[in-house]
């Protein structure tokens, strides 16, 4: 179904390339020097194939550098499909200001990280299908010669039927550049921070695969791989001494034994992204082909906590339409925000013949 923007809100914006023309909506998200924005092309003004919704990532030409940077290794990395398609770049002018484009593939389920926010978990096959794509993507990045620098569930965006990609590479950097200076120099989120990231400033192949540990950590556990009461502790735990994320206690043994291969201290001995597809926590049965349940109640990897509640911000949404994903809707049936089923309370059963 076509999808409108308001069009009280937007505004038409002819771009240096005359074949593309879009209509920019609201702010979807922003950065220290960049904000995104919801946008729907002009089919018929278009001639590069582009789908009728967008994200638009801009800036200020004064702050362009690191967006431009950005912009050339989604080009390096255009053939991963389990990577945010990136379709141009432009320049506008707006409000007297010139701004310079990225034009990106929209996310309508949004982030990881708003299906595991205030405490809430996955389900352990769901984990284990967006890791499956996560690491494929990390496995591709690496094997361009990049690091991506900021693994992290906000950074994985997710598609109609639960499909995930990875986003945001303004951080990330060729495996050979090195620093200009002596300087210490760390890219990237404190809680998904490596050991070697802390100590030396170090960030390789390796760094992102602990942050992959921390994102599935977080996804299991609902609660970040971390607990501390600032940054300078929590930099402190990470980067000294033998101490490694607590692995959570209600993940499967072949889940713990992954963790395990991710949170290593030694970033030489820790499993590349190559390794951890073959983990038998990744090859594992998905959910499509595990075994049929006895009763209605036989599900024995779905726990009633686990339930993920369907909100408007991680809903499919544009200017008011809300689309619930698949997934979403058939656990909004196990709980409701809110509430819980009484399963005592007869009144409200209906009997089946």
């Amino acid at each position: 179904m076509d999808q409108e923007i308001d069009h009280h809100q937007a505004k038409r914006l002819k771009i240096t390339n005359p074949s593309i023309e879009f209509l920019r909506g609201q702010t979807i998200g922003h950065g220290s020097f960049a904000k995104v924005s919801l946008a729907k092309t002009a089919s018929s003004k278009n001639s590069c194939n582009l789908p009728s919704i967008v994200a638009v990532k801009s800036c200020g030409v004064s702050h362009m550098a690191s967006l431009a940077k950005e912009r050339m290794v989604y080009e390096e990395l255009k053939d991963c499909p389990e990577i945010v398609k990136c379709y141009g770049d432009s320049y506008t002018v707006e409000k007297g200001e010139k701004l310079y484009n990225v034009v990106l593939e929209y996310a309508c389920g949004g982030s990881l990280a708003e299906r595991v926010k205030n405490g809430l978990k996955m389900v352990e096959c769901d984990v284990r299908k967006y890791l499956k794509s996560v690491l494929k993507g990390i496995k591709f990045v690496h094997d361009k010669g990049f690091v991506h620098c900021d693994v992290k569930l906000q950074n994985v965006l997710v598609f109609d039927g639960g499909v995930v990609k990875i986003a945001d590479f303004g951080l990330a950097k060729k495996v050979e550049e090195k620093k200009a200076t002596c300087e210490y120099e760390v890219r990237g989120t404190p809680l998904y921070l490596a050991p070697e990231t802390v100590v030396g400033g170090v960030q390789e192949p390796a760094s992102d695969i602990w942050a992959v540990g921390c994102l599935v950590s977080e996804m299991v556990s609902g609660l970040p791989a971390w607990t501390c009461a600032d940054v300078s502790s929590l930099l402190m735990k990470i980067g000294v001494g033998a101490e490694t994320p607590e692995i959570p206690g209600g993940l499967s043994d072949a889940g713990k034994d992954f963790l395990g291969k991710c949170f290593v201290k030694d970033p030489s001995k820790r499993w590349t992204a190559e390794m951890l597809l073959d983990h038998p926590f990744v090859k594992g049965e998905d959910c499509a082909t595990s075994v049929s349940p006895r009763d209605p109640f036989d599900f024995p990897d779905w726990e009633m906590d686990q339930s993920v509640p369907v909100t408007p911000e991680s809903d499919c949404w544009i200017a008011g339409v809300t689309r619930v994903l698949p997934e979403d809707r058939l656990r909004q049936l196990a709980t409701t925000v809110g509430e819980r089923p009484s399963w005592f309370d007869e009144s409200g059963w209906i009997t089946v013949r």
